[in-house]
């Protein structure tokens, strides 16, 4: 599990992951909050159903799959938390409406 260096003081926002609220620092990314979580998965393989985390950080590995504000497959490292976003771990493959 990893840890902010410094305290972000007041300009943090509230984030909700898999329904449950956390405060985050303005301008961090979705993947970088979810590290710092308990358990810091981010998704789970449509195959094996394993727990896969953020890897990469930089948009290349896609391992930082979630779903956000019912939106599926977004890359949280490369998308900012916005106050109220909904922030949900991406279970298995990936349902498409017709």
């Amino acid at each position: 599990m990893f840890r902010k260096l410094h305290d972000p003081g007041p300009a943090t926002v509230t984030v909700h992951i898999d329904g449950r609220p956390v405060r985050a620092e303005v301008g961090e990314s979705i993947a970088a909050l979810l590290l710092r979580q308990p358990e810091g998965w981010s998704r789970t393989t449509p195959v094996s159903e394993s727990r896969r985390a953020p890897y990469c950080m930089m948009g290349v590995c896609f391992e930082c799959l979630v779903e956000v504000d019912g939106q599926g497959s977004v890359q949280g490292c490369l998308t900012p938390v916005q106050d109220g976003m909904s922030v949900t771990r991406q279970q298995g493959r990936r349902s498409l409406s017709a």
